[in-house]
């Protein structure tokens, strides 16, 4: 047992400490020299920004401060988040002459760091990325247009049997219109992009919308979307952290070892296949066969693959989830779109992803629109100052400082944006961006970056492009689209934990009147 005043001491220095980390942290840290704003607690201590990550409200909670505090706002002792749309190019694109802002292994060193998403190291990034390209080409895609089609056309199917069981009175038939039948497009459409993944990655589905339920390796991904946000927390906190992992039981640890087994085994199974087909898996093999290696290990394949299929597949279907809760509560949108699309096509076979592309311009704009207000990564996770500082959107910043873009502040922000809030698909026409009497001809539409910038942008944007084209252009041909009585949701009210949280999108589905 300690002595008395060796007891008093400890007791003292344990209450000291905070709070004198904290006036070091406002008064003295090389990021107050900089002299950029923002709340102070937030630049004392990085609890309040702990607190909101946690509550899964962060990106809300900063948004409300950028209106106040500017762009460029100190939001923890050691991070500045931007929400200025030259922050893209300066922290996310290699510029001639400075170093690149690799990214904060706070948030992606891990474990068993072996995928191209966690790889901090440039050259081992590269690597890996120049295998895995080939599979995501737009050319790629568009040989493997037809996998995207026959997931969708089964999307459409199993939508055609909800409404043909409720027409005959079932218990999901629309009580108020006494027609079609209330649907939560938020399951279906993440049915849809996991199943083509699936296919594309594997060579197999999930059989999500075979069986119109989750398969329980995605569930298991869905249930710890929170429990990540706290292991990401934790880090700040080293002894937090171990103490953390330590308490992780047993069964818990086995549950993980299975989940990532599931990955090896189906890619093991379609590296074993003798069939020959285009798909993502193809080009890996291809260059196994021609130079004797893939250029990635099989370890590095399967973390790899296992963050593709959440990296290629969540995030999609929360824009569409996003653009359909839209237009089901804006009839005037849903018209125009609606009308654009089946003008366009006499016959559900013709609508190809060429043939949306060429016509269907308001189409597009409505997913730009989606991208913006309904972004998948709404924080866009830190990069560090390289050694010795560098200036940011004309702000010097120390090395070693983390730096983020506040993607749903930015795309929201009235500095930029007419009408910010409103979902208005007319801003991305060639009508509003060459004219300038357009109330949205100044809007700065290349701040809206869903698919980020720079090398390591998303490696599955055309995919994404492919699937949202095709899944809303069919979807629109074929049903009309209603907001169930007061039941759309507001997206500003979704909780984040890195990835949105997903509640109910309810509308009301009814087959199109053909006569």
């Amino acid at each position: 047992m300690l002595p008395l005043p060796t007891l008093s001491t400890t007791i003292l220095t344990l209450l000291l400490y905070p709070l004198a980390k904290a006036l070091y942290n406002i008064l003295f840290h090389p990021l107050s020299s900089s002299k950029i704003p923002g709340p102070t607690s937030w630049s004392a201590s990085r609890v309040p920004f702990l607190a909101r990550l946690l509550r899964g409200t962060l990106i809300h909670d900063l948004e409300k401060l950028h209106l106040k505090y500017g762009p460029i706002m100190r939001i923890a002792p050691d991070e500045v988040a931007f929400a200025h749309p030259d922050a893209w190019t300066e922290i996310m694109q290699p510029r001639q002459g400075k170093r690149q802002f690799l990214k904060d292994a706070m948030w992606w060193s891990t474990p068993n760091n072996k995928s191209m998403m966690n790889a901090i190291d440039v050259g081992d990034w590269a690597r890996m990325r120049k295998t895995l390209t080939p599979g995501f080409t737009k050319g790629a895609l568009r040989m493997q247009e037809a996998v995207v089609q026959r997931y969708v056309s089964l999307l459409i199917e199993r939508l055609r049997e909800r409404v043909h069981a409720a027409s005959s009175g079932g218990p999901d038939l629309d009580p108020d219109k006494r027609k079609g039948v209330t649907v939560d497009v938020f399951p279906w459409v993440n049915f849809l992009t996991f199943d083509v993944f699936g296919d594309l990655g594997f060579g197999e589905s999930f059989r999500c919308l075979e069986n119109g339920r989750y398969h329980p390796w995605i569930t298991l991904i869905f249930d710890n979307v929170k429990g990540i946000a706290f292991v990401n927390a934790a880090k700040y906190y080293p002894a937090l952290d171990w103490v953390l992992q330590w308490c992780i039981p047993a069964s818990l640890r086995k549950v993980q070892e299975d989940h990532f087994q599931h990955v090896v085994d189906r890619v093991q199974r379609r590296m074993n296949w003798e069939v020959v087909r285009e798909d993502i898996m193809s080009h890996l093999l291809k260059e196994a066969k021609e130079n004797g290696s893939t250029g990635m290990s099989m370890d590095e394949i399967y973390y790899s693959f296992a963050g593709l299929t959440v990296a290629g597949s969540e995030t999609t279907a929360t824009v569409l989830g996003g653009v359909l809760n839209y237009l089901s509560a804006l009839p005037e949108k849903r018209r125009i779109v609606v009308d654009e699309v089946r003008a366009a096509f006499a016959d559900e076979g013709e609508i190809t992803l060429s043939a949306v592309e060429e016509r269907c311009g308001y189409l597009t704009a409505v997913v730009n629109e989606g991208l913006r207000l309904c972004p998948p990564v709404p924080w866009v996770l830190p990069r560090r100052v390289p050694e010795g500082g560098e200036t940011v959107c004309g702000v010097w910043i120390p090395g070693g400082t983390a730096v983020s873009i506040s993607q749903y502040a930015l795309n929201r922000s009235p500095s930029l944006f007419h009408q910010p809030s409103s979902f208005v698909p007319e801003r991305w026409l060639e009508s509003s961006t060459a004219d300038p009497s357009s109330p949205f001809y100044r809007d700065h539409r290349a701040a809206v970056q869903g698919f980020s910038v720079g090398p390591r942008a998303c490696l599955g944007k055309h995919l994404a492009w492919v699937e949202m084209r095709l899944c809303l252009a069919r979807l629109l041909w074929g049903f009309d689209v209603e907001e169930r009585e007061g039941r759309a949701l507001r997206w500003e009210e979704l909780r984040t934990f890195l990835l949105v949280e997903k509640k109910p999108i309810e509308v009301v589905l009814s087959e199109r009147d053909m006569a």
